[in-house]
């Protein structure tokens, strides 16, 4: 169960960076290092839960 909870707030991190990433989009002149620096971020926790879906698919 700890693993589904973290799976969730993983992919709830993710839905605020992609609203963040969205409102800083919406700019006129967005901080090309504040986009940079989401996507990144985005990307990473995006990874993380693959590994842990693909884990956790393995155990099943």
């Amino acid at each position: 169960m700890a693993l589904k909870a973290h799976l969730q707030s993983l992919s709830t991190r993710h839905q605020e960076l992609e609203s963040l990433l969205s409102t800083e989009m919406k700019h006129p002149q967005p901080d090309d290092t504040r986009v940079i620096e989401l996507k990144r971020l985005k990307l990473r926790i995006k990874d993380q839960i693959e590994r842990l879906r693909q884990g956790e698919l393995a155990t099943e």
